[in-house]
This record gives structure tokens, sequence and C-alpha cells, in this order.
């Protein structure tokens, strides 16, 4: 009787919803190009909730922007790499391909909605707006629409709120009306870039839980773009984090946190205060740990390690060439010459 191969009964697993290949974005200056994003390389499962970390600077925000294709073309762009979604390649796809998939089939949060609502147009048309264009919706449905979307992000009287500008709500609301303009067109991907930046502790739990109970009715995947580690543990599936423009470590949020390989990830993780201890200076039953010295600028090109110059575990080889990435286990992989797999 012939015998069957393992890879003849495994289960196939669905494709990534989003695979980035070698992806490099850069800022033209009077000086020379400056690198924001290094050969970054990322996929998105489909219905999962992947969280990329670091530190501000580290190429987080920018790699939103890059595959929105939302940055000015005087200013910068992708030089290398793809962005694989459905058949497209995001990085070399049209304006008018972009402008058909973007508030449609991938939807942004915004850190900021003050900046990134319209101050003179009603919030219900800011929401009725892309199931106008996408939906091709006429404008009674699509306010019928963006109303039941207030309601679904939880805002009272939906109807007379429609109504407002966004100056007129409270920060949270904001929030809120961000949300329903993204998931209004039911979108295929989430990024949502910080999305509890400036909110009271109470409102970022309401709206954490928000993200996760529309991800779960609409299917969607979500790229969660954070550097607090604390949303991470609550709410991330898998977690990659970046420092300088380069990913250096990547796995389950559990098994990150249990043992991070990368001592930048080790950093990150003893730098959290922990119950017990006092958050005033000198209070603390041991002072918090930090990591010293900051994440170098984009402008300044590192032979070596990025890290090296702020990690304990450097060596000389550290400052000689970057460590590339490789496969540790199932799910890990960590760019460094001195892991910790101890």
């Amino acid at each position: 009787m012939q015998s069957l191969s393992l890879t003849s009964i495994s289960p196939q697993l669905p494709p990534p919803i989003l695979r980035i290949d070698g992806l490099t974005t850069e800022f033209y200056t009077p000086s020379g190009n400056v690198c924001a994003v290094n050969r970054l390389s990322l996929n998105l499962e489909q219905k999962e909730t992947l969280c990329l970390v670091g530190e501000s600077g580290c190429g987080k925000s920018v790699t939103a922007l890059s595959l929105m294709r939302l940055i000015p073309e005087k200013q910068g762009g992708i030089t290398s790499g793809s962005i694989h979604f459905e058949d497209e390649d995001l990085a070399t796809a049209s304006e008018s391909t972009m402008r058909r998939i973007r508030g449609n089939k991938i939807s942004m949060i915004f850190q900021e909605p003050m900046t990134s609502l319209n101050p003179v147009i009603t919030v219900g048309d800011q929401i009725s707006e892309s199931l106008r264009i996408h939906q091709k919706l006429s404008p009674r449905q699509a306010t019928k629409i963006a109303i039941d979307m207030l309601a679904l992000v939880r805002i009272a009287d939906p109807a007379r709120r429609a109504l407002e500008y966004p100056h007129q709500l409270s920060g949270g609301m904001r929030q809120r009306v961000m949300i329903a303009i993204a998931l209004a067109c039911e979108p295929a991907v989430l990024i949502a870039d910080e999305p509890t930046t400036a909110l009271d502790v109470t409102i970022q739990a309401q709206i954490l839980e928000l993200i996760l109970e529309l991800k779960e009715s609409v299917m969607t995947s979500v790229l969660l773009i954070t550097h607090d580690l604390g949303v991470v543990a609550e709410v991330g599936q898998r977690i990659a984090v970046m420092y300088a423009g380069r990913k250096v470590e990547e796995g389950p949020v559990k098994d990150v946190f249990d043992q991070p390989f990368h001592p930048y990830t080790q950093g990150l993780l003893e730098s959290i205060p922990r119950r017990g201890a006092s958050s005033r200076v000198g209070q603390c039953r041991g002072q918090l740990p930090e990591i010293p010295g900051f994440v170098p600028s984009i402008r300044e090109t590192s032979v070596g390690c990025a890290f090296a110059a702020r990690c304990k575990k450097a060596s000389p080889q550290c400052g000689i060439a970057a460590p590339e990435l490789t496969a540790q286990s199932t799910g890990r992989a960590v760019a460094c010459w001195h892991p910790n797999f101890d």
C-alpha cells in the first residue's frame, strides 16, 4: 500500500491577504536620498491582527503610507520591492488603480483625526463620500449607511451627529468617525496607525475593543501600528519589531513576549512599568530599565547593525556588517549576531 506524504495530507493554508517583499522607501533631500524603510518583508495573513512596533522614527508610519502610496511624489517614494494585494503590485500600480483600492479594499485609520478629517464638511458626508465613489450608491443610500456606521461605532444620536462638523465632536468621537470612514466599504485590509494616540486610557480601551469587534463582523485583516506593547499584548496575534527602518524580529505575540530574541525587543519589554512600581522617579523599587541612546537618524548610514551603539551585547562583528533576518523556529525570525536564545 502506498504511503501518503505529509504534504499530501496537510491542509493548504490560504495565501496572505497582503505580501510585502523587500520594500524600500526613500525621501529626497538636497543632500541626497535618505532611507526610511529598508528592505522590509512582511506578510499579513487573512483575518489576523499583525502589530508593527518600534520607537518613534523607526519607519512604522512611513511603511503605512507606502502601502497606501500616500507619500507625495516630489518628497519621496518606493524605490524597490513589491506590495502584493490580490492580483496587483501596489508598489508599481497606477494612480487610478490606487484610487480604486484606497478607502475601498484597503483603508487606513490615521494617527490624528483632527488633521485627517475635513473641518468644513459634516462627518456624515465624509463617511458617505467613499460609499458614493466606490459603491456607486445614491446620496440618500450613502447617507443612510453613514448614519448606520455612526451607530455601529457607538456614537449616540447618530442622525444628529452626522450633520455636525469635526470640531463639534470630542477626540474619542472623532476617532470613532475615522473608524466608521475606514470600515464603511468593508475593506479586506485595515491599517490602523496609532489609533489611540492622545486619547485617555478609558477611551483607548473602548477604541481598541471596537476595532476588534468590527474586525470580526467585517472579516477584515488588521495591521496595527503602535509603540504601546500593552496594546499589542491585548489585541495582537503576531508582532513585527522595527528598528531604524528594518525589521529585526517577528513572531507570535505570546512567544515574543515570553522570550524576545533581539536585544532591542528585550529592552522594549523590560522598559514597561510593572504592577507595584511607583510611576514617580526615585520611588520605584528599582530604577525602571531604559534603552540608552536614541534611534539613529535616517540621514545616518550605518555599516553594521544600527542598534549596536545602544546594545549591551554588541561585539566588533556588529559594527562590521548588518545581520540578515533569519528564521529560528516556526513563525519566529530575528536579525541579530547575538540573539537571546537562553
